[in-house]
């Protein structure tokens, strides 16, 4: 009960955020940021090791702020996060900016499943609300351990349109069939992946265990696949979120090649804004046989 109760007044707490003017939200969101770099000790050293992996070439004192920086990104996009969930339309669409939204339409007029390539950058909940209030869509779910959150994020990606969310349990059949019944899916590729689902390939020259699922969705579906990506602009001016060009020549017989193709375009998007990628997440978890833990 207490649990509850707690969850609840977080949850008002939140709410009152999203009456705040954009920039205000944002600078807030910098420093409560700040905060969770000094408190979050555990996620602090995961962006401090991925840092040093992923970019080895950089002085130390340039990866420490770059996770500094990332941190203060990651705390902004948490605290916007209340206007995703309970702001108007109007302010949204003030919001966050799309281009490219033809390109996805264009697809889907012509009849043709499509999957939204979205890596997981700081402005992903954002750039979901933005394909959300434009299309009927489809998109994965994890159920929250906590009732009281699990509530708010449904209801939070529901808010818009008719939207389908599915569960890891859900399989690749309800994917494919909510596809082809002309819903994108905003897909989320590039979280670590447990070694018996996983093939290894390069991330910033480092083995990743990776889902080879966005080949085999596309050749199941006959889908498209079109890149989503969603940037936190400066100053608290919002989001703008890119739905690229369709992949050619995707996918090949070669899953592993896909996959590594996958991996190689993650990894420009994220030199083009470091500190705006999830370095929080463990991404090599999930170790080759016979290779050490990395965290």
């Amino acid at each position: 009960m207490l649990r509850k109760l707690l969850s609840q007044s977080a949850v008002a707490l939140f709410w009152l955020l999203h009456f705040l003017p954009p920039p205000a939200l944002a600078a807030i969101g910098g420093v409560f940021g700040r905060a969770l770099f000094v408190l979050g000790r555990k996620r602090r050293e995961v962006a401090r090791i991925n840092l040093e992996l992923c970019f080895p070439e950089l002085a130390a004192a340039d990866r420490e702020k770059l996770a500094r920086d990332h941190f203060r990104v990651l705390g902004r996009s948490i605290l916007e996060r209340s206007a995703l969930w309970w702001s108007r339309r109007e302010r949204l669409e003030r919001m966050i900016r799309i281009e490219g939204a033809e390109k996805l339409r264009a697809r889907l007029d012509a009849g043709q499943p499509v999957i939204l390539l979205a890596p997981h950058f700081v402005g992903l909940d954002a750039g979901g609300v933005a394909v959300a209030m434009r299309f009927d869509s489809l998109s994965m779910y994890a159920e929250q351990a906590n009732p009281v959150f699990d509530r708010l994020l449904l209801e939070g990606r529901r808010r818009f349109g008719d939207q389908m969310l599915l569960t890891r349990q859900d399989g690749i059949r309800a994917a494919v069939k909510a596809m082809k019944s002309g819903r994108p899916f905003y897909y989320l590729p590039d979280l670590n992946t447990r070694r018996r689902e996983a093939v290894f390939v390069p991330f910033f020259g480092v083995p990743a265990a990776t889902t080879a699922g966005l080949s085999r969705l596309a050749r199941v579906a006959g889908a498209a696949v079109l890149t989503c990506v969603t940037r936190a602009l400066p100053g608290g001016r919002g989001y703008l979120t890119e739905i690229g060009d369709a992949w050619e020549d995707f996918p090949t017989a070669d899953a592993t090649a896909d996959t590594a193709r996958m991996n190689a375009w993650i990894e420009a998007a994220v030199r083009a804004m470091p500190e705006q990628y999830y370095w929080v997440h463990r991404r090599f978890k999930t170790r080759p046989v016979g290779e050490a833990k990395l965290y």
